[in-house]
């Protein structure tokens, strides 16, 4: 069941964010990053802002009164192109088909609003990438992305065109 996230879920999405993140990117970055990251990106005032913002979608992914995972998307993120922020889900949630359904949802919630692409940054060493180009998405380009406190984050910018 995919849910829209309201002001009340800011405590589950950060929880769901720090489970999956530690297993996500435990042997890609330092503890001291992803902490970083996580009080960056994920603190009451950065979702809340995500959350008033029209343009941006919080959804939270629950199967069996448990809560698995989360996407963030944004629409209208450049002419025409949607970008998909944040898509995590716990270990144990992996291999339910769960990531294909939210892609296939956040492709048609962009569909509907006129967009034409999605876009979205995956960390070089993320085995994630695979996924991504498994449900259509390509590499049009690299980037690294200083985000301060001296951490850069080394992306493959992918794109899906609808």
């Amino acid at each position: 069941m995919i849910i829209k996230a309201e002001i009340e879920d800011i405590p589950t999405i950060q929880n769901l964010a720090k489970r999956s993140w530690n297993v996500a990117y435990a042997d890609i970055l330092k503890q001291e990053q992803i902490d970083y990251m996580l009080d960056l990106m994920y603190s009451d005032h950065a979702i809340r802002i995500h959350l008033e913002d029209s343009n941006f979608q919080y959804y939270l992914i629950k199967e069996n009164d448990e809560y698995l995972g989360f996407i963030g998307f944004e629409f209208h993120q450049e002419m025409g192109t949607a970008k998909l922020h944040r898509i995590y889900f716990l270990k144990e949630a992996q291999g339910k088909g769960l990531g294909k359904k939210a892609l296939d949802f956040i492709k048609d919630e962009v569909r509907k609003i006129g967009d034409k692409r999605i876009t979205l940054a995956v960390n070089k060493n993320n085995q994630a990438k695979s996924f991504y180009e498994s449900q259509g998405f390509q590499v049009y380009n690299e980037g690294t992305f200083d985000i301060g406190n001296g951490y850069v984050m080394d992306d493959y910018l992918m794109e899906f065109i609808l």
